[in-house]
């Protein structure tokens, strides 16, 4: 069975850091591109940051853009995402996804087809 689970979430103060992960299990990231996703109440999923495969290229939404970093462990078969300066807007359940596209760096979800269940993350004083 195919399954991504995200850990990390929580409850941080405006300018905290959190570091979430994202561990495969059933098969291995280092063949796949990966994204983290994230949703707000009332509003559409949106890409956050992706890390291809075969070269470790990375994008990053412009909203977090110098506060956030993607990274992968292959040895561990994880994806992290650090958050650095978080803010109230950044405030959603994020997600982490896989592809079978693995030169893909996308921040559209149709693009991949391996989801986890998702971690909350609350950015509040």
């Amino acid at each position: 069975q195919l399954q991504l689970v995200e850990s990390g979430g929580g409850l941080v103060q405006p300018g905290g850091s959190l570091r979430l992960s994202c561990t495969a299990s059933g098969f291995t990231l280092h063949y796949y591109g990966l994204g983290w996703f994230r949703q707000a109440p009332g509003r559409e999923r949106e890409g956050v940051s992706c890390i291809t495969s075969s070269t470790g290229s990375t994008g990053y939404a412009d909203s977090v853009k110098g506060r956030f970093t993607i990274s992968r462990d292959n040895a561990k078969n994880t994806v992290y995402l650090q958050m650095n300066s978080l803010r109230p807007e950044d405030t959603a359940i994020y997600y982490c996804a896989a592809t079978v596209q693995y030169d893909v760096c996308s921040g559209v979800p149709s693009e991949y087809g391996y989801w986890g269940q998702g971690t909350q993350v609350t950015v509040s004083s």
